[in-house]
């Protein structure tokens, strides 16, 4: 423990200074069989100024470790996968001109919080994420040498069932946590920044809590007359449910190792969707509270691909779905040419609770265009529903050329208008759908387009949530 000062220096002196790029990870990061970018600190850095800080009994006690691997996209569908016989997909019988990607959402009805919020490099979390990491190295190597030093076979084990009970506490203490969050953002008192800091912080707590279940595993699989219960199964998918790709996203630009995203915010007493565009694709996750039985029976591999396939019929013909849990959770994955679904559902309910979405925006298919010409430009916008992309393109109104290098900003309801960037070679800028009307202005002094009173689309959502 004498050492904790100097991994943490060493630590503090590795973070990217804000602005440096690097590689990200930007895969998926279900913990079993992937990982994705180094995960952040459960310690809040300003803890006193955020009323849902001191929510989490166990954050000081469990730090989160780094994690530096990323699995490929094959190798995350090549682990435990169930791919019953009844739900066929052959692409080459699936009408893509009625294709659509359904959507879990916040609850049809409910009193939403909708915002979209920059995040950038930020040097003061990125400091405070390192130096918590190097708590949790420390916190799970202690844990490890405690079982490795036991002298009996019975003291391992006793060692060995105390650090999982450990493990089970923490992940209600977890989702407490979250659960305030959500709350404290709906209702005002949490701004969006800290929103998705705390939500970082929570998918890094699990992603620590999960890599030292595989240690514990491993440990159990190594005593004597001693295996691992068929509990840590459960608990170790149950921690997966508090990671998310948007969340990955939003720690990797804190750090500087992407550039700066916007990410869409919507909250309800019960529920969080993040969004946001990296790389040429759509990027979303949902995490429903109300479609979560806690304390509901186990659920089996091909009931939890039916309940996915039932509430998204157009992705799972695209492609059968993989199973993977155990208990009251399953998560399901539907890689397809177009992109990924993975969710998570739940026993008790059998319904979808957590969503994550990879999309390809080429092949987004819910958008609907509206067009608009004049000095010079010929101006398309593929608005989407709230939280959606929304494609803008920019050609000459003569030659029908692609026009680079031309900025395109956007106003929502009566607010300034604010730029969204600049045309790549083929004349696109993306960006996000509000909530509320909202206008696209095309500007190369002296020349101007205006596209007004775009409004978002509804949403698809899953067939049981309509």
């Amino acid at each position: 423990m004498r050492a904790l000062p100097v991994v943490v220096a060493v630590l503090l002196l590795a973070v990217p200074v804000a602005g440096v790029m690097s590689p990200t990870a930007g895969s998926e990061s279900p913990a079993v069989v992937e990982a994705s970018v180094d995960p952040v600190a459960s310690v809040d850095p300003v803890a006193s100024a955020d009323p849902v800080a001191s929510v989490d009994s166990v954050a000081s006690a469990d730090p989160v470790a780094s994690v530096d691997s990323v699995a490929s996209v094959d190798s995350v569908y090549s682990a435990d996968p169930v791919a019953p016989p009844q739900l066929p997909s052959d692409p080459s019988q699936v009408d893509e001109s009625n294709l659509t990607f359904r959507t879990l959402s916040a609850p049809a009805g409910a009193d939403s919080r909708v915002a979209s919020a920059p995040r950038g490099a930020n040097l003061g979390p990125a400091l405070s994420f390192s130096v918590a990491d190097a708590g949790a190295a420390v916190e799970t190597a202690a844990v490890v040498d405690r079982i490795e030093s036991a002298e009996t076979s019975t003291e391992r084990q006793r060692l060995i069932l105390a650090a999982l009970s450990r493990i089970e506490r923490d992940e209600v203490s977890l989702h407490s946590r979250q659960s305030n969050v959500f709350r404290a953002h709906a209702s005002g008192n949490l701004s969006d920044r800290e929103l998705l800091d705390e939500l970082v912080r929570i998918s890094a707590t699990a992603r620590e809590y999960d890599q030292r279940l595989e240690r514990i595993d491993a440990l159990a699989e190594e005593t004597d007359g001693f295996s691992s219960p068929t509990r840590l199964d459960e608990l170790q998918v149950a921690l997966q449910v508090y990671e998310g790709p948007v969340r990955d996203t939003a720690f990797a630009t804190a750090r500087g190792e992407v550039s700066a995203a916007e990410i869409h915010v919507e909250s309800t007493a019960n529920s969080v969707t993040l969004a946001t565009i990296v790389d040429g694709e759509y990027v979303r996750e949902t995490f429903r509270n109300d479609r979560w039985n806690r304390g509901g029976g186990a659920i089996s591999n091909d009931e939890a691909i039916e309940a996915t396939a039932e509430s998204y019929p157009e992705t799972a013909a695209l492609r059968a779905p993989d199973a993977f849990g155990a208990g009251s959770i399953q998560r399901i994955s539907i890689p397809h040419e177009h992109g990924l679904l993975r969710t998570f559902v739940s026993g008790g309910t059998e319904q979808v609770f957590v969503e994550h979405q990879r999309i390809d925006l080429d092949a987004f298919p819910d958008a609907e265009r509206v067009s608009e010409a004049g000095d010079g430009f010929s101006v398309t916008v593929e608005r989407s529903y709230v939280g959606g992309p929304v494609t803008v393109t920019v050609r000459d109104e003569e030659t029908d050329e692609p026009t680079p290098d031309v900025t395109v900003t956007k106003s929502v309801g009566d607010g300034d208008s604010r730029a969204i960037g600049t045309t790549n070679a083929d004349g696109v800028v993306r960006t996000l759908s509000p909530a509320e009307s909202y206008r696209i202005t095309v500007v190369d002094e002296p020349r101007v387009v205006v596209v007004d009173d775009l409004r978002p689309t509804a949403t698809p959502r899953l067939v049981d949530d309509e």
